[in-house]
């Protein structure tokens, strides 16, 4: 295997074969993200400017590069793309001075540099460098095989913040991380690690130096940077390979005047596929103008808001007249329109209007009405105008025919099983629930609540009891509305994401009326505070007054919606209530995708199953009938990403759309999708057994795999010297992914125990049981014994609830606060012998207990050391001291714990010594304590600092610099003004 700098030696061979200058190793310079000669000598070179031109240009970019990150690389990068406007007198006009020939790739100069120090805050090296013109655009952090490529992406996630290097991040467009075996991953500042993205191309292996040449060579790295980022509300986003390749794809269809369609699956990104394609054709095509064109108010409204978040104005046209007028007068570029504003009856005179401009009409979810008699409308008004078509769901087999000769042919796929397999969705599961059978006796009742409940242990199940008890108090008839509100309430309290509020769910009824009835039955449960009804109804007086043979299901629809919105408003007065249907709808989406724990359940019909993304979405309960396109989005509405605790979207299916309970089958191209090409729809719903099944073999598999390597007898103390060992820092990684297994395996053990019909014989079973309490001790102590378990605190708090169910507990309220405060800080607070008897629960023997206070008490003295590096110091050398003094037998463990006890105190509670009067201020006693308790200066630094310190001076190179000029005045020894200037930068007074 390759070490780091190996893999670094042949990327950097890779990056000079590509026509890169090698600039070196910057490991002894000081290097800024702009190389300021460089890029004059190139402008001097290729646009003949002067000195002062330069001055005028230098002004602008350090005017753009003076925000924080996000708004200066925005601004950084409107320069790089609409160049630099600057005048050197009054007179003159506006000259563009472009930073980056776009037009030319050849004539810009690329090169690459490794071990790229850069003086932050605190001082970072980042792997290599790309710089394009003397300018950083892209970053690689570089791992061997063995260390995972997310550890390089968490590195560079360190590194833009405030604490290190932020600012050199100003000028970044890809950030990038890859090692040998996982390949190359992208993203853009301030991409969270689980949103970093893999390059695939066809013909190309997935390996780190293939997916360079491809990805990174000078064409495509410029183009990239220039046609696939956007900003977007605060949050920096680049094209995904599918998006990128779509867009080239129609590009080459736009050049030959020919329309097609574009089919990405639901979830895959489409809006934002759109969004790159209009960029690219604002920039490159003059006479270009755009109509986009759904045929729903709500999809209208949404690609409104996603071009609106970009900063791209759309015009939307509110009637038929406002339509055409916008298409004659050529005035907007972007123009959004819902399809049935174009109608036969309205073209004879206005065809004879010329259409000045190129109109290019990108149609959303082409297999709905625009394949009609609407579409001819349009085309009929439009007939030079280039239709691309985009669909989240396949083609029906009678439309496929109709589709392309109305659209052409397909232009680019992305299909379900690609999305998934690349994880830009989630795999589904699907489960038939039948509940008609429940509902005729009691007897029954009580036979499904065994059922549901027959793998917990006797304290939850007594625990559900109560709940149940209540529930059948409140729900006596034998109605099947009330029989699935009960389902889905033990659902609530028992399935991990919808108990431990992360996860919500979405009931779909078969019409407004028992949308309407299921509310008023959840407002009898513990749901009643978190439910709400979203459909197209809009309650008013008036429809009362006429309603005839409806009046009673108009009536209840009314008072049901007047009592939800007099509820969720606080508001008395109905009338007022009433006015507030619009607000109702778009507060409670708003609750339901950032606060899931406060809006659990949505009841809809029709409304929110096209175009509503809620990552929370984690259960969609179906008792309606539905087929084709309108099911295949609904179900969609929980593929979406979220958390690590998210496994699959989940269907839960009342109304037995593929038949399968009364068959016992587990092909799902049929029924509901039988309209669909099989070939079209194979795989995209699977059976739940089966997947649940198939991910606790691999996490068991993967788990058996990890630990193969542990020493034998395998006893505690093998496992924990594995996973955590002398080097905690060395074997993070390895223990990263273990507690990222165990979660997974513990997620599908209770999933198991939550299936009806059990897949496993009993013997298996226990034998699983007893692998998911093994695995769970060992995480514990694993987490003790390095001092993770406060970074795992919500992981923790989800296990402990889930668990509890199933497997004993047998967590102290000791042990839960060590895994709330850590253990350094609670051996402080308490009694040693208690302390000790609490830890023994976890470990074994007092060796393991002993390096777990150690782990833990030196992880604390690390995080504090940068405050007050003397203190700390002290307390590290006293430790090491301990520690030793025990491994060579020299302390007994209680000794040892008695010292290590004191030892604590003073890292949690620094200890108050007797300080001069006027050192009477935290800033001031650290001062003192590393100036060798000289209090003239200490007391001269500290008024400096707090003279001529600027807000946000931290992490801020120009103010951090000020700061430093300031200094230099009072402390003349350089290597202790950088000193005393990194310690100011973390004591909290100086902030």
């Amino acid at each position: 295997m390759k070490t780091e700098k190996e893999v670094q030696k042949q990327v950097i061979e890779t990056f000079k074969s590509m026509g890169y200058a090698y600039l070196g190793d910057l490991t002894k310079s000081d290097n800024e993200n702009i190389n300021k000669e460089s890029l004059k000598v190139w402008l001097v070179k290729n646009q003949k400017i002067n000195d002062k031109r330069w001055q005028r240009i230098e002004h602008e970019i350090h005017k753009a590069l003076k925000n924080d990150l996000y708004e200066a690389n925005q601004k950084f990068y409107e320069l790089l793309i609409y160049g630099v406007k600057t005048r050197i007198s009054q007179n003159e006009p506006t000259q563009t001075s472009w930073l980056i020939d776009w037009k030319d790739v050849s004539k810009n100069e690329f090169s690459v540099a490794e071990e790229v120090s850069v003086k932050g805050a605190n001082t970072k090296r980042p792997d290599m460098v790309l710089y394009v013109n003397g300018i950083a655009l892209g970053v690689l952090e570089l791992k061997n095989s063995s260390v995972s490529v997310e550890s390089a992406i968490r590195q560079n996630l360190d590194n833009q913040k405030k604490e290190f290097i932020r600012d050199f991040f100003k000028t970044i467009q890809l950030v990038m991380a890859g090692n040998e075996s996982q390949g190359l991953r992208y993203g853009v500042i301030e991409t969270k690690e689980k949103y970093y993205l893999s390059w695939k191309e066809e013909g190309v292996q997935k390996n780190l130096f293939e997916t360079i040449e491809c990805f990174l060579k000078k064409e495509r790295f410029l183009e990239f940077i220039h046609d696939f980022l956007i900003f977007d509300k605060g949050q920096k986003k680049c094209a995904r390979f599918h998006q990128y390749f779509a867009v080239k794809k129609t590009q080459e269809f736009i050049h030959k005047k020919e329309g097609g369609i574009i089919w990405h699956t639901q979830g895959s990104g489409k809006s934002l596929t759109m969004v790159w394609l209009t960029q690219w054709l604002r920039r490159n095509r003059k006479e270009a103008r755009i109509l986009i064109v759904t045929d729903r108010r709500e999809l209208d409204a949404q690609i409104q808001g996603v071009f609106e978040g970009i900063g791209e104005a759309i015009y939307r046209a509110d009637s038929k007249k406002d339509l055409l007028s916008v298409l004659f007068e050529n005035k907007e570029f972007l123009v959004g329109s819902l399809v049935h504003k174009f109608d036969d009856n309205d073209l004879e005179d206005l065809k004879k209007q010329p259409v000045l401009k190129e109109w290019i009409v990108l149609v959303d979810e082409c297999h709905r009405t625009q394949s009609g008699k609407l579409h001819n409308a349009m085309k009929s008004l439009l007939p030079n105008a280039i239709f691309i078509a985009f669909s989240g769901t396949p083609l029906l087999k009678q439309d496929k025919k109709t589709s392309r000769e109305v659209f052409g042919d397909y232009i680019h796929c992305y299909k379900f099983n690609e999305a998934v397999s690349d994880k830009v969705v989630l795999d589904l599961n699907y489960e038939a629930r039948s509940v008609d059978q429940y509902v005729s006796s009691p007897e029954k009742l009580d036979e499904y609540f065994e059922l549901k409940t027959q793998n917990l242990n006797d304290t939850a199940k007594t625990e559900l009891k109560k709940k149940w008890a209540n529930l059948q108090k409140v729900f006596s008839t034998k109605n099947r509305l009330e029989h699935i509100v009960q389902d889905i309430v033990l659902d609530m309290a028992k399935l991990p994401r919808l108990s431990n509020g992360k996860g919500n769910a979405m009931l779909v009824a078969e019409s407004v009326y028992n949308a309407c009835r299921y509310f008023e039955l959840f407002l009898e449960t513990e749901l009643k505070d978190k439910v709400a009804v979203i459909t197209s109804y809009e309650p008013n007086i008036a429809d009362l007054k006429d309603c005839g043979s409806n009046e009673i299901e108009e009536s209840y629809k009314y008072r049901a919606y007047c009592k939800m919105l007099q509820n969720f408003f606080n508001e008395k007065d109905e009338k007022k209530a009433l006015n507030k249907t619009k607000e109702f709808e778009e507060e409670v989406k708003k609750r339901f995708i950032n606060e899931p724990a406060r809006m659990k359940l949505l009841i809809v019909v029709d409304k929110l199953l096209t175009g509503f993304d809620a990552p929370s979405l984690t259960y969609l309960y179906i008792d309606k009938k539905m087929q084709d396109h309108g099911l295949f989005q609904a179900v969609c509405r929980v593929n979406r990403l979220d958390g690590e605790d998210k496994d699959f979207g989940c269907i839960i299916d009342y109304s037995d759309l593929f038949d399968s309970l009364q068959e016992a089958h587990s092909d799902y191209t049929n029924g509901a999708f039988e309209n669909y090409e099989r070939e079209d729809i194979q795989g995209f719903i699977s059976n739940k057994v089966q997947k649940i099944k198939k991910k606790l073999e691999e996490t068991r598999d993967q788990l058996r795999s990890l630990c193969e390597s542990v020493k034998e007898p395998k006893d505690e103390m093998d496992y924990i010297a594995y996973f955590c060992g002398s080097d905690l820092e060395k074997n993070a990684q390895k223990r990263r992914l273990f507690y990222q297994l165990v979660g997974a395996f513990l997620r599908m053990f209770v999933e198991f125990n939550n299936l009806e019909k059990p897949v496993y014989s009993k013997e298996e079973m226990q034998q699983i049981k007893q692998e998911a309490q093994f695995y769970r001790h060992l995480q514990k102590a694993v987490s003790l014994n390095s001092g993770d378990s406060v970074d795992l605190k919500s992981y923790s708090e989800d296990m402990r609830r889930i668990l509890d169910a199933y497997i004993k507990a047998t967590d102290s309220k000791t042990l839960i606060k060590i895994e709330d405060q850590g253990l350094c800080e609670v051996l402080a607070q308490m009694d040693i012998n208690d302390f000790n008897k609490e830890l023994s629960q976890v470990f074994k023997n007092e060796s393991s207990m002993a390096e777990s206070i150690a782990n833990n008490t030196r992880k604390r003295i690390i995080e504090k050391e940068a405050s007050d590096p003397k203190y700390y110091e002290k307390l590290s050398s006293l430790l090491n001291d301990l520690i030793n003094q025990f491994r060579e037998k020299k302390l007994t463990y209680l000794e040892y714990l008695q010292q290590i006890h004191n030892l604590a105190k003073q890292v949690i509670h620094k200890e108050d010594k007797n300080y001069p009067k006027k050192i009477n201020a935290n800033a001031l006693k650290t001062l003192y304590d590393n100036l060798d308790q000289n209090e003239a200066l200490a007391l001269e630094i500290d008024a400096c600092i707090r003279d001529n310190k600027k807000d946000g001076w931290v992490g801020h190179h120009q103010k951090g610099k000020n700061l430093k000029i300031a200094l230099r005045k009072t402390i003349n020894d350089e290597s202790l003004l950088e000193n005393i200037f990194n310690l100011a930068k973390h004591i909290d007074e100086y902030h």
